[in-house]
C-alpha cells in the first residue's frame, strides 16, 4: 500500500500545573492513500493531541513533540520551520476542527474567510478566488452560494457552519484531510449528510481521511481501518470489519459492548467500563488499562504490553488468547454489512 503518512514512537507532551506530562506516548501508525482511518477513544485517549502533533499546532499551545517520526509524503514534518510547516497546512493537509462557531471568525463574512483560504496558497486574483469559493460552496451542498458568502458564521445553522468548515478545508485540494469530531454538536439527520460528504469526497478525490471520534459506530460507517487509544497509547489497530467481529483487546470489546445493538432486548442496561480514564500525571505501572480491565492480572499490573502484529492487526495486550477464546461477538457482520452500529 502506498502510505501518505506514517508515524513512528510519536511523543508529545505539555507543561501543566503539575509538571510535563505525556499525552501521547510512543504512537505509531500509517495512512495510505484514498483511505479512512478512525481513531477511536474516551477524552483523554490522546486523540485530538495526535492530529494536533501531525499539524505541528501543539507548539502554540504550550505543548512539544519530544520524540518520534511524522513523515509525510517521505517528508519529515517534525523538523521543518513553521514557515515551512504554513505552507503544508491547509495546503497538502487540512484539518476540520471540532466546533466551526469558534474556528471561523466571527467578524468576517463566509465569502471572506473562504477566498482568503484559496489566496494564501494560489496565485490568483480576487475574482477568480471568489468564484472558485462560490463553486466550493456549492460542492459541499449548501444552497444559494451567492447569498450564504455575504453572511456571517452566527447567521448560519451548526450543520451549515461545518459545511463551510469543509469547503475551506478542501480550498487548496489537501491530500489528507484530519477531521477532528465534525459531527459532535449536531443532530443525527446533519451528522448523516456531513459523514455521506466526506464519504463522497474521499472517492472523487482520492483522498485521504484521519477522523477522530468518541463513537465507535461512525467510526464503523466511515473506516477502512479503527485505531483504538487509551491514555495516550494505541491498544489495538485494525482493519474495521474485523475488529466488529471480534476485538482483540479488552479496552475494544468494552467500547463496543457499550454500542446499543438493533436486536438487543429492551429494558436491558447497556454495559458499560467501570472507572475511568487516568490523568496525564497519574498513569498506572503496565497496562494503562489494567486499573479497568476485567482480565488484568499481577503482569498486567507490573508490566506494559508493546504493541505486537497479529496477523493484519496489531494489538497490545498480555491476554489476546483468554478473550478470543471467550468467543464473545458483540457486533457482528451480516452479508457484509456492519449491523447493530
Amino acid at each position: 500500500m502506498d502510505a501518505i503518512l506514517e508515524i513512528k514512537n510519536l511523543v508529545t507532551g505539555y507543561q501543566g500545573k503539575d509538571g510535563f506530562v505525556k499525552a501521547v506516548d510512543g504512537v505509531s501508525f500509517n495512512i495510505n492513500r484514498g483511505e479512512t482511518i478512525c481513531i477511536v477513544g474516551e477524552s483523554g485517549s490522546g486523540k485530538s493531541v495526535t492530529s494536533m502533533s501531525i499539524m505541528r499546532l501543539v507548539e502554540f499551545e504550550n505543548g512539544k513533540i519530544l520524540d518520534g517520526e511524522i513523515k509525510f509524503n517521505g517528508e519529515e514534518l517534525t523538523t521543518k520551520s513553521n514557515d515551512e510547516m504554513r505552507k503544508i497546512r491547509g495546503s497538502k493537509i487540512s484539518m476540520i476542527f471540532q466546533e466551526p462557531l469558534t474556528a471561523l471568525n466571527p467578524v468576517f463574512t463566509i465569502g471572506k474567510q473562504i477566498t482568503e483560504a484559496i489566496l494564501f496558497h494560489q496565485s490568483i486574483s480576487k475574482k477568480e478566488a471568489l468564484k472558485q469559493a462560490e463553486e466550493l460552496v456549492r460542492l459541499v451542498g449548501i444552497s444559494d452560494p451567492k447569498a450564504r458568502l455575504k453572511q456571517y458564521p452566527h447567521e448560519l445553522s451548526g450543520g451549515m457552519r461545518q459545511r463551510v468548515m469543509i469547503a475551506i478545508a478542501l480550498a487548496s485540494e489537501p491530500e489528507l484531510l484530519i477531521a477532528d469530531e465534525p459531527t459532535t454538536a449536531l443532530d443525527v439527520t446533519i451528522e448523516a449528510q456531513i459523514l455521506e460528504l466526506l464519504r463522497t469526497l474521499r472517492r472523487e478525490r482520492n483522498m485521504s481521511i484521519m477522523l477522530i471520534t468518541h463513537d465507535i459506530g461512525v467510526a464503523a460507517e466511515m473506516a477502512n481501518r479503527i485505531i483504538i487509544m487509551y491514555a495516550g497509547k494505541i491498544m489495538e489497530i485494525s482493519d474495521t470489519i474485523d475488529l466488529f467481529d471480534q476485538p482483540l483487546h479488552p479496552y475494544s470489546k468494552g467500547l463496543l459492548d457499550s454500542v446499543p445493538r438493533m436486536d438487543g432486548e429492551r429494558g436491558v442496561q447497556l454495559n458499560s467500563i467501570k472507572g475511568s480514564i487516568p490523568r496525564l500525571n497519574e498513569v498506572p505501572k503496565g497496562c494503562r488499562f489494567s486499573p479497568r480491565c476485567p482480565y488484568a492480572t499481577d503482569k498486567c499490573h507490573d508490566e506494559e504490553p508493546l504493541l505486537e502484529i497479529r496477523g493484519n492487526r496489531q494489538v497490545a495486550c498480555w491476554h489476546v488468547e483468554q478473550l478470543l477464546e471467550k468467543d464473545e461477538l458483540q457486533i457482528i457482520t451480516k452479508g457484509g454489512e456492519l449491523i447493530g452500529s
